[in-house]
């Protein structure tokens, strides 16, 4: 490695498989940890899996509603594809919860809320 970006890269990448590894470690002792599903939705998007992210959070949210840190992250996976309701929902949710993330966001970006 002859360049300090892929060192970066290589420490990045494995930050990346210790954290899942983590992560998988206490779903196979708790299989509905709200918070894992949330890390691994959050570490699937760093990897520009989208689609993998979005169903991770999804169930994140299914697990524990109230977790308003997965709602802030689904208003941005939403606010991305241009699907300004679901971004709106999870935004108001996340909201509700104690985290105004979402809704500060959409504010910014001046996405009607209709």
């Amino acid at each position: 490695m002859s360049d300090w970006r892929e060192w970066v890269e290589f420490a990045l990448d494995q930050e990346t498989v210790k954290t899942e590894a983590e992560q998988l470690a206490v779903l196979a002792k708790d299989p509905n940890n709200a918070e894992s599903f949330y890390a691994l939705g959050q570490l699937r998007r760093m990897q520009y899996k989208p689609d993998e992210g979005l169903a991770l959070l999804l169930h994140a949210v299914s697990l524990d509603p109230a977790l308003a840190v997965a709602h802030a992250a689904l208003t941005e996976l939403y606010a991305v594809r241009g699907d300004n309701r679901a971004a709106w929902k999870h935004a108001r949710l996340g909201e509700a919860h104690g985290n105004r993330r979402g809704v500060a966001l959409l504010e910014r970006h001046k996405v009607s809320e209709k």
